[in-house]
């Protein structure tokens, strides 16, 4: 770690400065309140990233299912909430159905892709997305919705800007998540066995590792952050299923900032998308052009960070 801290301070240094050109010109709380709506959608960048790392360090699947896992959650709450249930249970009855979508690919289907190529792995969850993308869509047809939580109407002074609470509870909610799977990862019993997965699936199952009971509990925890991410983009961007989907994709650069290993670097490379998009917007010129932050944020880093070393798709043999 020691050898990447000039490289990551290089990388902060960096970003401040293309922060700081993009906001040349603009009044200090409009830059600010562009800043605090970014870190709040790179939370949620990184919490989807770091689901995508959880998931591929266990069963060596990159999930592409989970933005249409978290999509049809939110709008099943969406649903619910307009046919008079309670919000709570409208909200946990969305993270039960990303759960359920999440445990039943991971039961049923990836067990007899387990041997298969990785790109193969990662294709049929592509294929899975679509599916629950088509039936979202044929549920909900295309019309104008809203989504809202009720933190939306609470807000707090921060250096004189008005942040709600429901940007707060993403970025507090990212932190605890990281540190909490970090911990999980690292000190418990069935966390060390889902590092024995990543390692070395074989070995694992030879020493005693009950491999389906480890990957359900992945498959499970990768749903349930699947869900909460979900609500949460469906209240700070927008309630469409497609978008919702497709925010998967700077979550897979989120995890790629961190080789699909490093939790910490997930969260970095998360955020620095999240303020970067929002940054980009402030420019006329360069707001066209926000929709690459993801991209440009995880080559940047894998420059920096990640010197001498190789994303790998699949493990070692």
């Amino acid at each position: 770690m020691k050898t990447k801290l000039p490289y990551l301070a290089a990388y902060v240094v960096g970003m401040a400065v293309v922060c700081g050109i993009l906001a040349g010109g603009k009044p200090l709380p409009m830059v600010g309140l562009f800043v605090v709506s970014g870190l709040a959608i790179g939370s949620l960048y990184a919490l989807g990233g770091v689901g995508l790392v959880v998931l591929y360090r266990t069963t060596g699947v990159l999930n592409f299912a989970s933005g249409a896992m978290g999509a049809a959650g939110v709008m099943t709450a969406w649903q619910l909430v307009q046919w008079g249930w309670a919000e709570p249970l409208a909200w946990a009855m969305a993270l039960v159905l990303a759960t359920a979508l999440s445990l039943g690919y991971g039961r049923v289907i990836a067990p007899r892709l387990a041997w298969r190529d990785p790109v193969v792995k990662a294709i049929a969850t592509l294929g899975y997305a679509l599916i629950i993308l088509g039936v979202t869509s044929f549920v909900w047809v295309d019309q104008v919705r809203s989504f809202t939580l009720p933190t939306d109407q609470m807000a707090f002074r921060v250096w004189g800007l008005r942040v709600t609470l429901t940007r707060f509870i993403a970025l507090l909610a990212t932190l605890a998540v990281v540190v909490g799977l970090w911990v999980y990862l690292e000190r418990t019993r069935t966390g060390l066995q889902m590092r024995a997965l990543a390692n070395e699936r074989d070995l694992s199952a030879l020493i005693g590792v009950r491999v389906l009971k480890v990957e359900t509990i992945a498959w499970g925890m990768a749903g349930l952050i699947a869900g909460f991410t979900g609500l949460m983009f469906g209240d700070l961007i927008r309630l469409e299923p497609s978008i919702i989907t497709f925010m998967v994709i700077p979550s897979i650069a989120a995890a790629i900032c961190g080789r699909l290993d490093s939790l910490g670097m997930v969260l970095v490379g998360g955020l620095s998308i999240g303020v970067l998009e929002s940054l980009l917007t402030l420019s006329p010129a360069l707001k066209s052009v926000r929709t690459v932050a993801p991209f440009m944020v995880a080559i940047v880093m894998l420059l920096l960070l990640q010197r001498g070393r190789r994303i790998l798709f699949e493990r070692d043999e």
